[in-house]
């Protein structure tokens, strides 16, 4: 951590990370509606209280914002995880049961 300090790569982590796990949430949403419906949104709930409430009692200023930006993402995940059920209705998404051919 020294080291991302001394040559002021903390902020290049936490971009490139950010970046990561804005990309990681994308496909979770996407996999959680089609497997289990708007149903799981309570998991991307507890998700972002659980890093929003690290994120607080973190003292690491790498590590605290990389556990907001999670508890943010999980946050905005759950509106997403709604609107993939409309982007599903409209078609743009297969639902469960449909042969994908």
């Amino acid at each position: 951590m020294d080291f991302l300090m001394q040559y002021n790569l903390a902020g290049l982590v936490i971009g490139v990370a950010t970046f990561l796990i804005i990309g990681l949430f994308h496909p979770l949403v996407i996999k959680g509606e089609y497997h289990f419906g708007v149903k799981c949104w309570w998991v991307f709930l507890v998700m972002g209280i659980a890093a929003v409430v690290a994120s607080i009692a973190v003292r690491h200023i790498l590590w605290s914002t990389l556990l907001a930006v999670w508890g943010a993402s999980s946050f905005w995940s759950i509106g997403e995880l709604f609107e993939q059920r409309q982007r599903v209705a409209k078609g743009w998404f297969p639902k469960k049961g449909e042969n994908r051919t």
